[in-house]
């Protein structure tokens, strides 16, 4: 494990080309492992200690199924997402509360409008605040409420470090990241956040999608094959995530906050990057290239991958990663 700061080792990621000039680069570190788990490509420090931010959440609900929480397909993807607040997501979070006798009133999570702009003005136009429910995480929230209910443990105080579900989630992450969890904050949302390296990150999501591929019936498997098959619950329109998993059959990917991402693949092999400023806007050609890396054949993930960028409403250049195979 690195005890570098997060910066120290950074590398450029990708360039965003404006016409014939470089405009801005974005600096970050990059990691892809082999199926066996070996470093096959690293850029930067693959050991740099982060946080996953929301790339934690498939962990975060494989703790909650090994203690008890019963959900498979779209209720177990959207426990996984960062949902965009569509009214299909909300039903859906709605139903998991529902079927652990609670309602949208129990959830602890921070109020916020929908992430879909559609959504968020639908919401205003019916004249809705932010709330707990449409937050990104409010699946995440909803299913760690049920655990809670499943599992007999107080709902009250879910999301205090000290509570049994996240001590739960500490032990899930340590296993699956094989990294210790030296760190601990609060994050956007209000759950505890975990610190990790970019390759436990990869590493865990490997050992899921591989998991998923192999349906050995365990609650990795569960998780990973929830969410490559429903790639929207765990997105939604237009999101990233959603778009590389559909375009990548049993592909496990999730994006998180401040520049985190991480995907894992049927054969095992995996990725995880972190872009330094934080940004979202170089994600998708990362994430291509690495994947690309990673043994995916680089035609299925071109366009997903493509950011354009724009002058007078018409490309005029792109993002472009700085390595794999069109750099």
């Amino acid at each position: 494990m690195s005890t570098a700061d997060v910066a120290t080792h950074a590398v450029p990621l990708a360039r965003v080309h404006r016409g014939d000039l470089v405009e801005s680069v974005h600096l970050g570190h990059v990691v892809v492992l082999a199926p066996g788990g070996e470093v096959r490509h690293a850029l930067g420090d693959p050991d740099v200690v982060v946080w996953p931010r929301s790339s934690l959440k498939p962990l975060q609900a494989l703790a909650m199924l090994r203690h008890g929480l019963g959900l498979d397909g779209p209720e177990l993807a959207l426990v996984c997402a960062s949902h965009s607040g569509e009214p299909g997501h909300l039903e859906v979070v709605e139903g998991v509360l529902a079927g652990a006798g609670l309602t949208a009133a129990d959830l602890r999570n921070t109020p916020d409008w929908p992430l879909a702009p559609d959504a968020a003005w639908q919401r205003r136009a019916d004249g809705h605040g932010p709330q707990p429910l449409t937050q990104n995480c409010s699946g995440k929230h909803a299913g760690m409420l049920a655990t809670c209910v499943a599992a007999g443990w107080s709902t009250e105080g879910y999301l205090d470090p000290a509570h049994p579900l996240q001590r739960a989630v500490v032990a899930t992450v340590a296993e699956l990241t094989g990294v210790p969890v030296d760190h601990v904050t609060v994050d956007g949302c209000g759950a505890p956040l975990l610190s990790t390296t970019l390759t436990g990150l990869a590493r865990a999501f490997g050992a899921i999608a591989a998991a998923a591929a192999r349906d050995d019936g365990s609650a990795t498997a569960r998780v990973g094959r929830a969410m490559a098959a429903h790639p929207w619950h765990v997105g939604g329109t237009g999101r990233d995530a959603t778009a590389f998993m559909t375009a990548v059959p049993g592909l496990v990917a999730k994006d998180g906050a401040d520049g985190v991402y991480a995907a894992g693949l049927r054969d095992g092999g995996a990725v995880a990057f972190k872009v330094l400023d934080g940004a979202s806007r170089p994600r998708p050609a990362v994430l291509a290239s690495a994947l690309a890396l990673a043994g995916v054949d680089p035609a299925a993930v071109a366009e997903v991958g493509r950011t354009p960028v724009l002058g007078h409403g018409r490309p005029v250049g792109a993002v472009r990663a700085t390595f794999g195979p069109d750099a």
